[in-house]
């Protein structure tokens, strides 16, 4: 089969199409052909080695972190999917590779396509859906009239996620630029302010969750338009000891960690408020509760843009150099 590899880390000239061996399915897998993928900042920095420190695969690697496809073939053991069936995943990070024809996936980490969207809108959405759903669901524990504030409410996790709160019954605020303000609103936002303009944290106050994409100091301001008690989550900022613990990592890595995070979490300590970082996990059941959600129109996908499969590269540019205008870029096999 066709796929797209990473041969070395260190950005594009590391990465290649090229034909390697299709996957081999285990008793529990499902053998789906992939209609369409779609690209995701994570993918930029598998490329670049950024995880590599805990995220050690063997190279060369099939990239890709999100499907959306048809089942043809299933494991003896297999007992929710059968030949035929439409689906959709964001495979266990260990088994990563939807820049392909061709993949294996757990059957626990797959789930059906919802039956509203197209390929092209269902492959934009699980790796963003399930940390829209971990963060705010899961971590969180959003309930009605909470205040929620979700950075870059127009890219890929936040536009999930401004609608995921609204859906909770948040009142939600969100920061987006000049251009995007218009989408913000339409998605549901409450409070949509102009971070080319206006700071976020002289205007926002007594926030019960942030969902924070960017890291750095956007971080450490989001910390303080929390109230007290209030949680700030963060997929982009340090990882932090729990992170560290449920990775399982050696010693001297989990050390890191703490060093990494010791100045945001000490931070959080002193306003009364704490830190989480997030890194996703796979979850098939997670996408089926979602389901309902996006067949109901209650949250829609944001496609910025659809490349063939054989631009996978160029979309990859394109996310990598920030020319998406809103929500995700897809690729299809189609």
């Amino acid at each position: 089969m066709k796929a797209f590899l990473v041969e070395k880390y260190g950005g594009p000239a590391g990465m290649r199409a090229a034909e390697v061996p299709d996957p081999q399915v285990g008793a529990e897998d499902v053998l789906v052909e992939i209609r369409a993928a779609s690209v995701n900042p994570l993918d930029i920095k598998l490329r670049d080695g950024d995880f590599k420190a805990f995220l050690p695969y063997r190279l060369p690697l099939v990239l890709g972190n999100d499907l959306a496809g048809t089942v043809v073939r299933v494991g003896p053991s297999v007992t929710r999917f059968a030949v035929g069936d439409e689906v959709y995943a964001r495979p266990d990070k260990d088994r990563i590779g939807t820049f392909a024809e061709l993949i294996a996936v757990h059957q626990d980490d797959l789930a059906p396509k919802p039956a509203t969207l197209t390929m092209a809108e269902a492959a934009s959405l699980p790796l963003v859906a399930l940390t829209a759903w971990q963060a705010l669901v899961e971590r969180a524990h959003v309930q009605p009239g909470q205040k929620v504030l979700i950075h870059a409410g127009a890219g890929g996790l936040g536009s999930i996620a401004v609608q995921l709160a609204k859906a909770l019954g948040a009142h939600v605020a969100t920061t987006v630029s000049t251009a995007k303000v218009d989408l913000a609103k339409d998605l549901g936002a409450d409070v949509v302010v102009d971070y080319r303009t206006q700071n976020f944290e002289e205007i926002l106050d007594g926030y019960d969750v942030v969902l924070d994409s960017l890291g750095g100091e956007n971080l450490a301001k989001s910390l303080r338009v929390l109230k007290p008690g209030g949680m700030a989550i963060s997929v982009a900022g340090p990882p932090d000891p729990a992170f560290a613990r449920e990775l399982g990592v050696n010693p001297v890595l989990r050390l890191a960690m703490t060093v990494l995070s010791f100045k945001t979490r000490r931070n959080a300590k002193r306003l009364g408020v704490t830190y989480s970082f997030l890194f996703m996990k796979a979850s098939g059941d997670q996408l089926r509760e979602l389901a309902p959600l996006l067949d109901s129109g209650k949250i829609r996908p944001v496609v910025d843009g659809v490349f063939p499969f054989d631009e996978t590269l160029q979309a990859m540019e394109y996310v990598e150099k920030g020319r998406a205008k809103a929500g995700k870029v897809v690729v299809s096999m189609t």
